[in-house]
């Protein structure tokens, strides 16, 4: 019978870090990365053996600039990798010269682990055991293959017997665990009645697969699973797999081994292109620009400062100098204008912003009453915030001040406004898509010589109050272009046609780009 651990996937909220510590630190091989399956604007990472063999595989989620999980019953707390037993001081130094958290070494189960936590918390045990790779890395004292994963339970005689199923039995006892053993690794179910509810989000474990030998073993354990919530069969392009909870809530995939990680690419090339999954194919460019850049250990980076608002850079192949910033509308992040704004110009540095400002858990810029009546105090302060942050952003990441523009829209465009208004000199031309005069008592400033272009819907429910920006700018003397088009609320080609041409003739790439929705 084919048993034993697939695969782990955990939640990073740090992809450089992330892959700092596992390809770099840990010695594991970058063996796919991939947009999710179930949300293909999220980047997904698989480390593992130079083969990326089932068993070996560590994944994780980019959850960017995420919060933290919580660790409870219904999770996976620990998960461990076996190293050679000589290798554990070696190990233990390279931690602490690394200044990576550790403890140990200790005993657990007869051999001796090193308790890690990686730089989102997940706590990652290295266990002294001779468990051989099946495809080795090149350290000789890499880690070789998953060891165990321990698992939180108010149940775990259910959850014991549930494990049955994917060929574990009980092995030994100490303390509160319980050991379950396959024919390759281990499973530790600790008691953890009275625990807290873990909680999604960074440095927690989403799911542990197990093996299955084939997709008929799939549809057999979905036949099988009575009064089991289980999800359809997904075909993930590299397994097919299942998923489901056992009885204490603890999320499980049943996978089969192939067709593997070399389907589309080659063995020695593994994990070099960014894959999206095939229902994605229209998404394709646009994913390619909002997915989150990072270097592998030893090329060059280009390191992120620490900042008042989370940022993310998108880096074109041929950059021209100029940036776009971006600031998206109510419920976006700092990814969703990047394909935007990679039409309008496909060779700028793009610069995407997160509102700080959340209202029932979306992002936005400042806080409102209703839909148009706005906490002017709240305006003000972040206004104040974002003209620091740009002039900051300038500096630190030396940013040519004369090729910047911003390109902001709904609740972003409103920003903008405001800050062009409070803060003249931050911004020397944007794009303001949908834009809305949203001060109450707006100052008169000077604002010759700044660019704007201001696009509204005419048949948007809020655009009455677009006007009033439009001549606020004007007076201030502002050079404003305010075309009125056939659009509600929500972008349309349009939009990005009349930015991407106005954009050009200021940068001196003609009128016409060429350029559609």
């Amino acid at each position: 019978m084919t048993s034993g651990i697939h695969h782990v996937t955990g939640i990073t909220a740090h992809v450089q870090q992330n892959v700092d510590f596992y390809a770099g630190f840990l010695g594991l091989r970058l063996v796919k990365q991939t947009g999710g399956f179930e949300d293909a604007e999220q980047l997904h990472l698989f480390y593992g053996d130079q083969a990326g063999s089932p068993g070996t595989v560590i994944s994780f989620l980019v959850w960017e600039a995420a919060g933290r999980g919580r660790v409870g019953h219904g999770q996976i707390s620990e998960i461990a990798l076996a190293i050679p037993p000589a290798s554990l001081g070696d190990w233990l130094t390279r931690a602490m010269r690394a200044g990576v958290p550790v403890e140990g070494p200790m005993r657990e189960f007869g051999a001796p682990v090193l308790r890690l936590r990686d730089p989102d918390g997940l706590v990652v045990k290295l266990v002294g055991i001779d468990r051989p790779a099946p495809a080795p890395l090149p350290d000789a004292n890499a880690p070789t293959r998953l060891h165990s994963v321990t698992l939180l339970s108010e149940n775990p005689d259910q959850t014991t017997a549930f494990l049955d199923r994917f060929g574990y039995a009980p092995h030994s006892a100490e303390g509160g665990i319980q050991r379950l053993a396959s024919d390759r690794d281990v499973v530790d179910i600790r008691d953890a009645s009275g625990f807290v509810p873990s909680i999604p989000g960074a440095g927690i474990v989403d799911h542990v697969a197990f093996r299955a030998p084939d997709t008929v073993a799939l549809r057999v354990m979905r036949d099988g699973l009575a009064g089991i919530e289980t999800s359809e069969i997904h075909d993930r392009k590299y397994f097919t797999s299942l998923y489901m909870r056992e009885p204490a809530g603890t999320l499980l995939e049943y996978a089969t081994d192939g067709p593997g990680f070399a389907v589309d690419e080659p063995p020695e090339r593994l994990g070099e292109t960014l894959m999206l999954p095939p229902h994605e194919a229209a998404r394709e460019q646009d994913l390619r620009v909002m997915l989150p850049q990072y270097a592998r250990p030893g090329e060059e980076r280009f390191p992120i400062r620490d900042l008042p608002f989370i940022h993310r850079f998108h880096r074109p192949a041929d950059p021209d100098g100029s940036t776009i910033v971006l600031l998206h509308g109510t419920g976006g992040n700092e990814a969703d204008l990047m394909p935007l704004a990679h039409r309008l110009n496909p060779r700028a540095t793009l610069l995407g912003v997160r509102g700080r400002s959340t209202e029932e858990g979306i992002n936005r810029w400042f806080r409102r009453y209703h839909a148009v009546s706005y906490d002017q105090a709240d305006i003000r302060a972040e206004a104040e915030a974002f003209a620091g942050f740009a002039a900051e952003a300038e500096r630190a990441y030396g940013l040519d001040a004369g090729r910047m523009s911003y390109l902001g829209y709904s609740n972003g465009a409103n920003l903008l406004g405001a800050v062009l208004q409070l803060h003249p000199g931050t911004i020397r031309r944007a794009i303001l898509l949908r834009g809305l005069q949203v001060l109450d008592d707006p100052p008169r400033p000077d604002l010759t010589g700044i660019k704007a272009l201001l696009i509204t819907g005419a048949d948007d429910p809020f655009g009455r109050m677009a006007p009033a920006l439009a001549q606020a700018l004007r007076d201030a003397g502002a050079d404003l272009e305010n075309p009125v088009i056939d659009a509600q609320h929500a972008l349309t080609p349009e939009d990005a046609e009349i930015a991407g041409n106005w954009l050009a003739a200021r940068e001196g790439r003609g009128e016409d780009t060429g350029r559609g929705g």
